[in-house]
């Protein structure tokens, strides 16, 4: 059985940072986690504890690379729509991870969810020691390559609390695709009660 501890929220996204330190740039760090566990929230503040450490960071929501309503609902909202037709993973891989690397330039959106039209947003180029930190759910187990993995574990009973009643039709696939990619990621990280995480230990 893994050991987890408490953790303040404030050690967590410094240990994370510390992490990113080691690493030459650019850096691509994953924040996983469901909408309910908000992973937009640790990203930023995240980014901007390495921007005053001297790097340039920014943060990749990973609702800005969903794919076109006429795909994503195909086939209804259901398990395997959200885990496979959702998010357009192979174009943030794409457009932001190789990109950075390859190319010093990075894409911040593809698609408007909301709007579902084009983000029309232009490439950005990369200064040096860049570091990404990309947010959202069901990032881990799809053979992104990040430097840094940070996963926001919740139970079932807190995902079906803090999730919006009309997206409660995703919880299944979250907690399945989670059952199927278990690899322990750097930061494992119980997080039904945001205020008060705890850290996996044994990493």
């Amino acid at each position: 059985m893994p050991a987890f501890e408490p953790i303040s929220a404030h050690g967590l996204i410094t240990a994370i940072a510390d992490a990113v330190r080691a690493e030459p740039g650019p850096v691509v760090v994953a924040v996983d986690g469901a909408d309910a566990a908000e992973p937009r929230i640790p990203a930023e503040r995240l980014a901007e504890l390495i921007r005053t450490r001297g790097r340039p960071a920014a943060v990749v929501w990973s609702h800005d690379f969903v794919r076109p309503a006429s795909v994503r609902l195909e086939f209804g909202r259901d398990e395997m729509s959200y885990r496979t037709g959702w998010f357009d993973y192979a174009a943030l891989d794409r457009e932001v991870l190789q990109a950075v690397r390859r190319r010093g330039r990075w894409l911040p959106a593809l698609w408007d969810e909301a709007e579902d039209r084009s983000a029309r947003a232009a490439m950005r180029t990369a200064a040096a020691g860049t570091v990404l930190v990309v947010a959202g759910p069901m990032l881990l187990g799809r053979k992104l390559d990040f430097d840094v993995t940070v996963r926001l574990r919740m139970s079932e009973a807190a995902l079906r609390r803090r999730t919006d009643p009309g997206d409660l039709w995703t919880v299944p696939a979250l907690l399945h695709h989670d059952a199927e990619h278990d690899e322990p990621a750097a930061f494992e990280v119980r997080w039904d009660h945001p205020d008060r995480p705890a850290i996996r230990m044994d990493r």
